[in-house]
């Protein structure tokens, strides 16, 4: 199954990079004319580099700033999922989520480089191009994963989550350069957009602390009798001495696994 996933997504893959780096390009647009008015001339480069610079932006916030973080979020759930119907469902969602943000990433540095006068001297260009070429070498690492109880799979996995982890801290940070660099060239205030992935960040960074703790909270659930299951050990464990004691120390034992 896992062969199949993986080849399904590969083509995937394949096919949204063919489809949206052309798209990416075709921002550039048309040279300008020599002739006309160089008053309007300016006016409209100024429109066109407003316009490619919010186009960038929003590329990068939804690949790095969303997709990401959300597709590690995904994989997370499914640990110690047990439906395998649910477990694929998840595994598709991490997938497909990260493979979009890849694709998504080199559309906005596609247009950066063919538009943008990147001389790479401030924070947010540094960065980015470090970004990009991580983020390719994560979409490396997964598609050659080994498969589980493979020697090489702990090792791999050690690597995936610290480049994924990366990945999505410097996106997010990257995320908050570019709008200082967007209010730097433009004027433009960015507060309420600060603002609003401030919020975004701190959902995110819950629901991430939330599934550490969501198992420990399940059970004790259990504990505190919701189970009937616990309800039937309790009457089991209280029986008198002198009954089977096998049963009571399994009835114990159970006890201590829901803990």
């Amino acid at each position: 199954m896992v062969q199949s996933l993986a080849s399904s997504t590969a083509t995937t893959f394949v096919v949204l990079l063919i489809t949206i780096v052309p798209i990416a390009s075709s921002f550039q647009g048309h040279p300008e004319p020599r002739n006309g008015h160089s008053i309007s001339n300016h006016h409209d480069h100024d429109h066109k580099l407003l316009f490619e610079i919010t186009v960038h932006g929003f590329l990068l916030w939804a690949s790095l700033g969303f997709l990401a973080p959300v597709g590690v979020l995904a994989i997370r759930m499914s640990h110690g999922e047990e439906c395998g119907a649910r477990l694929k469902i998840l595994f598709y969602l991490h997938s497909i989520s990260q493979m979009v943000a890849l694709l998504l990433s080199t559309a906005g540095a596609v247009l950066s480089f063919k538009n943008f006068s990147n001389s790479f001297n401030n924070h947010h260009q540094r960065i980015g191009l470090s970004l990009y070429g991580i983020i390719w070498l994560q979409a490396i690492v997964g598609f050659i994963r080994p498969p589980r109880g493979s020697k090489r799979r702990s090792l791999w996995f050690l690597v995936h989550w610290m480049i994924g982890t990366t990945v999505c801290l410097l996106g997010i940070i990257n995320v908050y350069t570019g709008l200082v660099a967007y209010h730097e060239k433009t004027s433009r205030s960015i507060t309420k957009w600060i603002a609003a992935l401030t919020v975004e960040v701190c959902l995110l960074a819950l629901l991430y602390l939330f599934q550490d703790k969501w198992a420990y909270i399940r059970k004790q659930g259990v504990i505190l009798g919701n189970d009937p299951a616990v309800r039937s050990i309790d009457r089991v464990v209280v029986f008198p001495q002198d009954n089977n004691k096998h049963k009571e120390t399994q009835s114990i034992s159970l006890v201590r696994e829901s803990l």
